[in-house]
Parts: structure tokens; sequence; C-alpha cells
């Protein structure tokens, strides 16, 4: 279930250029703007999440796996490169994907989490609803927001997410 699940969110970080970081058990790890900077790296993991939740809702996708998932989604600076000598891993540290790992822990089933810092660089692209504060390990409480959908498509407005290109975005993904 877990391969099927996971092939098809490979094939979906694959047509946004998204670095797949790690599966962790049921946990899949994906994010933009590493190792290549790219100013469109909310906007781009905000579309993953969204194609993540409607295939798990689509009969042609994995739809018929009967899962729902929990995403949450963070943008902030990371700390990323290759660890060890022996099945050597790219990966990522710092205080961004480790709130991002809490937006997910403890968002609710069937709903994508995000925090301040992704709501700023989105919110004009996408509809995103207050879930208001929310008491956060480590962190104390933190105000957050569902993703709920796009606006419009942007390509079509002819507009890009105008960000720092040096603060990555990051997505956990839980069924």
């Amino acid at each position: 279930m877990l391969d099927l699940l996971f092939t098809h969110f490979d094939t979906l970080a694959d047509r946004y250029g998204l670095e797949k970081i790690k599966t962790i058990g049921d946990c899949y790890m994906v994010a933009a703007g590493v190792p290549s900077p790219r100013r469109d790296h909310a906007r781009v993991l905000a579309r993953l999440a969204l194609d993540m939740v409607a295939a798990t809702r689509a009969s042609e996708a994995v739809g018929d796996l009967g899962l729902e998932l929990r995403i949450g989604i963070n943008s902030g600076p990371v700390v990323a490169g290759v660890i060890g000598r022996k099945r050597f891993l790219y990966d990522l540290w710092g205080d961004a994907v480790n709130t991002a790992s809490r937006m997910e822990s403890q968002g609710t089933p069937g709903r994508i989490q995000i925090t301040r810092e992704t709501y700023e660089l989105i919110k004009d692209e996408f509809m995103c609803e207050s879930r208001g504060p929310v008491s956060v390990k480590g962190k104390g409480d933190m105000e957050t927001w569902y993703l709920v959908g796009r606006r419009a498509d942007p390509d079509e407005l002819g507009s890009a997410v105008a960000s720092d290109q040096s603060t990555p975005s990051t997505v956990r993904t839980v069924p």
C-alpha cells in the first residue's frame, strides 16, 4: 500500500521539480528550494499538497486505498547535506523542518496545515482558512491555517510568488 502511495507521490513531486528527502515509516518528506533555490517554493509545495489530497480521493489515482492524509507545510531556512559513508543520505535539518513536522503531526486528517511563514507567501494565490492558535510542542501557541485550494491558476494570472530564494519550504505527509 505504501509503495503504491509513495510511487504516486514521487510522480507528483517529479512533476513539480521537487526534492523527495526521505520516507520515514508512513511519512513522506519533500522540499522545494533545495538543493537549488527557487522563488516559487511555497507555491509549488501548496500545489503538490493539494494534488496529494486530491489523489487520495480520486478513483483513478490512489483513492481506493481509503486514506486520509495529514499534511504540514512550513517555509524557512534549512541546513542540507549528505550524511554518512554507508547508505549516505541527503537530508535537511533545522527549525523550519521541525516546524513542518509539527504541522503534520498536530494537523487534522484530510487537511493541509500551514504556518504563518507559508501563509504569507501563498495567501494571494491560495484560499486558506484560519485554524487559530494551536499549541505546538516545543514552540508554544502558533497561529496556523488550513490550505483549502487555489484561487485561480497562477499561470493564467501571469504572476509568481516573490520570496526570498534562500528560504525553502518543506512538507510532511502521513496517511
